[in-house]
């Protein structure tokens, strides 16, 4: 009888939900940019994934059986990982580079810090700032999608260079002929997967819309020639926008707890974003952008605590 009447702190779950659980929604949710991604580039784009997922499990099970932990692969966090970190890879770049990446974000940013939930930034973008810094060429040399496994310059790079329109807003939106990584270059697909998460409660629209908007409105605001002459669009349609804003920056462990939190932490993340596609030496920010706000995110929930219910303010005389 007295285990019904025990009472924890909020937010109390209303109903059972497992970690395997919500790792299998974010597979299903990933579905439509994966099968997209083998349809623009090829098998290529899948044998990457592959080497990525299965890389990315075999690490987490031997560092399991190394420290004598119970296997935690089930829960299938580590096979997202995998996932994740596929879909910002060209499709081009060695398995072994992907194989290497999926180590990375395992044992050196998931499991060296504690394992699920210890982590202090995400994962796969971790491992993906790594593998750029390692294999820079690699890590840019991209392939156009839906032509013949033609390289081409990212929408982002060639307006970097003073293209002022490198692609139609519809094609960026589609993913047809758009040069990229994996899953980033159809944001179609990406909200599809997004809508899924929010209906399943996954996650809420806080952090994904913020950042998206933001990024845009940077965009349009400000730019090389002059303040209110960008594009809106092309900046939220273009690189890796809808992929981090929806599935990076709402990672449970490294995102603020309260919705206000959120807001912030996506307001700037956002800016840094536009920071840096704006004024800095490097077309697209969203990787950096997104693993300086995670080092901040504990900052941003000491500052916007909760408000305790259920007793009152003593008054001290």
């Amino acid at each position: 009888m007295a285990d019904n009447l025990l009472i924890s702190y909020a937010p109390h779950i209303r109903k059972e939900r497992y970690i395997s659980t919500t790792m299998r929604d974010v597979i299903i949710s990933l579905l439509p940019a994966t099968i997209g991604s083998v349809f623009f580039f090829g098998y290529r784009s899948l044998l990457v994934i592959i080497t990525s997922v299965i890389a990315a499990v075999l690490s987490e099970f031997i560092w399991n059986k190394a420290c004598k932990k119970d296997n935690s692969v089930w829960d299938l966090s580590a096979a997202v990982t995998g996932l994740l970190l596929a879909m910002t890879l060209p499709p081009s770049i060695p398995l072994y580079m992907a194989a290497v990446g999926s180590v990375f974000a395992i044992i050196i940013v998931k499991c060296f810090f504690g394992g699920l939930g210890q982590n202090v930034v995400n994962p796969a973008l971790a491992a993906r700032a790594f593998l750029l810094a390692s294999w820079p060429v690699a890590m840019t040399t991209w392939t156009v999608a839906g032509i013949d496994a033609t390289s081409g310059a990212t929408p982002l790079a060639a307006f970097k260079s003073g293209v002022m329109h490198p692609a139609p807003s519809l094609d960026l939106f589609l993913g047809t002929n758009i040069a990229g990584s994996i899953g980033e270059v159809s944001a179609l697909l990406l909200l599809i997967g997004g809508i899924y998460l929010i209906v399943r409660k996954v996650i809420t629209p806080v952090i994904p819309v913020t950042y998206i908007l933001t990024v845009g409105v940077f965009g349009f605001l400000f730019t090389k020639s002059g303040l209110c002459k960008g594009d809106f669009l092309f900046s939220i349609l273009s690189g890796g926008v809808f992929l981090g804003g929806i599935f990076m920056a709402t990672d449970y462990t490294t995102s603020p707890l309260t919705a206000k939190g959120q807001f912030v932490y996506a307001l700037g993340a956002g800016i840094i974003t536009g920071v840096i596609r704006v004024y800095g030496g490097y077309p697209e920010g969203v990787t950096y952008a997104i693993l300086i706000m995670n080092i901040i995110t504990p900052l941003i929930d000491k500052v916007f605590v909760p408000k305790k219910f259920g007793g009152k303010a003593v008054k001290v005389k």
